[in-house]
């Protein structure tokens, strides 16, 4: 018997295995008509097994399905997708009578070697049957065991290859978010008698909020923008008593992809606010939601039969070079479609990938249920190469993209429409860090003025709000010294004032400082100032009309650190669960140093259930280790490490109220 597959086979032939499942047609090898295995791809888009193709190529030219010329020399390797959805594929041990174990293909030969009893129990009698000492020592053979087995035979490459595939599986089809290596999905590789493997679901929704007044507020915080690693709009918080609340359909951590039909996916955080700030008695909403985990063989398989699966790489000159691909999801199929290709862009003078592709993989990572902006982010951070693996249905495309979208999809970008990573053209030596694009600049400011007059200023934060904010200047007046000075203005951060620190006290301390201060006759304020933005961008003081004023998540996130109120949020997880977060940033060569942020909460996993952790919430240090400086592929690790508690050092700032 093989001790591979625990079956009696050729040794030039294929291992033999007992599906549990009807495997679909797409991966099934047209020569054999089995399952493929070691599969090789063809210049023509067909895939064979190593072996079927090079036994047939020994007598013929031409591929066996449409007889294209053909040499063995010109097929290549599948993709790392086709092989990890090949060896996902589960099987029954072969040892029927001894053992009733499912596992994934790539899975059988440590379940024979290690823990099957009936491989077991075979290889003691054959080792009875060969050494004839102990076999006059041991019980007899039962009757009927006459047979000398083969020695078993391990044809050449073949356990490397598997694993190779099995090794490679844990990363790119354990993680929901291929493209961010993603700590928060990663699934448990212990255990014998694990349950069914998970994935994440998530599908698109249209929503429509009806208001009575137009210009009343919808109640929630958002986060992210295509200016900050998030990429895309995220809610926060959804406020009490508010008109989202009242209608009950948006919930924290939903993805806000269009707003009355405008892409908003991929634009800054400014223009989002503004894009949902307008007034109107009715608002159409697309939203992504997370809907957890579900068994992965509950889900539908991505192909039909009448679509082929389809193998393109495009060679980047550089790593900023843009493909010229805007992706986009669809609300009724699952995945990440090409909505356009841009005109003279790499993609559309290749010619090989068409509107309406399904990407099914990027340089070997999973995308059958990933997003635009997790495509975009394996795009931009690859070199040279980008390997496309996609999913094709003849005769199929999408209607032309709508000219509501001109805002968030100019032609000065060419990127995934929805935004996370988008593939921007070549960096400009002014293009700044988007942690740059908020500056503060220290101002002091010393008045004379009457004993009696106020300062004429409102003031917001105080280190017992919610979020420990430093305070902040929410208004100023017209009646009172600072507003005939005119230095101080709305959003300056109070630092001082005549020497009390004002940076850790609460709101009423803080009050209470302020007015025994103005009662003399000279006040010297030290405060931060948000400069504005060289941009054609809304500014970070958007005039409201009915909001309550607060400043823009974004304008937080530049604040020095002294500032930063830190928390610890301890979670605790068991063996088979996953943390359920995921992250984006980490420092990046192209990028240098960008904060880890919270960009996925899983509904019914620990972070959700704890309700302590937000989207947007900053990662300063996991288990008292600082994150600055690390890349993503450092602090994966870290948190990988940590199987049943870690602790969270977050800064967490409100989001944007809308």
């Amino acid at each position: 018997l093989c001790c591979e597959c625990g079956q009696a086979h050729p040794l030039l032939d294929n291992h033999l295995y007992n599906f549990q499942d009807e495997v679909d047609d797409e991966l099934i090898c047209h020569i054999c008509l089995q399952p493929l295995l070691q599969p090789m791809d063809t210049p023509c888009g067909h895939t064979y097994c190593f072996k079927c193709l090079e036994n047939f190529m020994q007598e013929y030219n031409f591929c066996p399905v449409d007889r294209k010329k053909l040499s063995f020399q010109q097929c290549h390797k599948s993709s790392l997708l086709v092989r990890n959805l090949l060896d996902k594929l589960m099987v029954l041990c072969p040892f029927k009578a001894e053992c009733q174990q499912s596992m994934q293909r790539c899975e059988l030969e440590a379940h024979l070697q290690n823990r099957c009893p009936g491989f077991k129990k075979y290889k003691s009698e054959l080792q009875r049957k060969r050494n004839p000492i102990s076999k006059g020592k041991e019980d007899p053979p039962a009757k009927g065991e006459t047979n000398t087995p083969k020695d078993p035979e391990v044809p050449s490459g073949g356990s490397s290859l598997v694993a190779e595939s099995s090794g490679a599986a844990v990363v790119s089809l354990g993680t929901t978010e291929p493209g961010l290596v993603n700590p928060a999905f990663e699934e448990t590789e212990e255990g014998e008698n694990l349950p069914q493997r998970t994935s994440l679901v998530a599908e698109t929704t249209t929503i429509e909020i009806h208001r009575e007044d137009p210009e009343e507020e919808l109640g929630m915080r958002i986060v992210g923008g295509k200016d900050t690693p998030l990429g895309n709009i995220v809610v926060q918080e959804v406020l009490r008593d508010s008109v989202v609340a009242a209608d009950g359909r948006i919930a924290p951590g939903d993805h806000i992809l269009e707003v009355n039909g405008v892409n908003i996916s991929s634009v800054t955080h400014c223009q989002a606010v503004s894009f949902l700030r307008h007034p109107g008695p009715v608002l159409h909403l697309m939203v992504l939601q997370e809907k957890g985990f579900s068994s992965r063989t509950a889900q539908q398989d991505c192909s039909a039969t009448n679509r082929e699966v389809i193998h393109v790489t495009l060679v980047k000159r550089d790593r900023s070079e843009p493909l010229g691909i805007k992706l986009i999801r669809k609300t009724d199929e699952a995945g990440i479609f090409i909505l356009d290709l841009l005109e003279g862009g790499l993609a559309a003078k290749n010619g090989k990938l068409s509107r309406n592709d399904r990407v099914l993989s990027i340089n070997g990572q999973d995308l059958r249920q990933g997003t635009p902006e997790a495509a975009a982010q394996i795009i931009q951070t690859t070199e040279s190469r980008v390997n496309f693996v996609i999913l094709r249905q003849p005769g199929v495309q999408l209607g032309e993209p709508g000219e509501d979208g001109s805002t968030s999809n100019s032609s000065s970008s060419s990127s995934s429409s929805n935004g996370g990573s988008p593939v921007h053209h070549r960096r400009r030596p002014d293009q700044s860090h988007y942690r740059r694009k908020s500056n503060y600049q220290k101002k002091t400011v010393a008045i004379k003025k009457e004993p009696k007059e106020s300062l004429g200023i409102t003031i917001g934060g105080g280190r017992d709000n919610k979020n420990r904010l430093p305070i902040y200047v929410t208004s100023v007046q017209p009646i009172g010294c600072l507003f005939r000075d005119g230095r101080i203005k709305r959003g300056d951060v109070l630092l001082s004032i005549n020497g009390i620190d004002l940076t850790h006290l609460n709101y009423y301390e803080a009050v209470s400082a302020l007015k025994s201060n103005a009662a003399s006759h000279s006040v010297t304020l030290k405060a931060l100032e948000i400069l504005s933005l060289n941009s054609p961008e809304p500014a970070l003081d958007i005039r409201e009309q009915g909001f309550s004023w607060s400043p823009l998540w974004i304008t937080w996130l530049g604040l020095p650190s002294y500032l930063h109120f830190c928390q610890d949020i301890v979670l605790s997880k068991g063996n088979l669960e996953s943390w359920g977060f995921s992250i984006v940033g980490g420092f990046e060569e192209s990028k240098g140093n960008q904060p880890f942020f919270i960009k996925t909460i899983v509904p019914g996993t620990p972070a959700f259930r704890d309700r302590k952790l937000k989207c947007g919430d900053e990662i300063v240090a996991v288990n008292g280790v600082p994150a600055i400086g690390m890349s993503n592929s450092e602090l994966i690790p870290m948190l990988k490490e940590q199987r049943n508690r870690v602790t969270l050092t977050v800064v967490s700032w409100p989001g944007s109220l809308v």
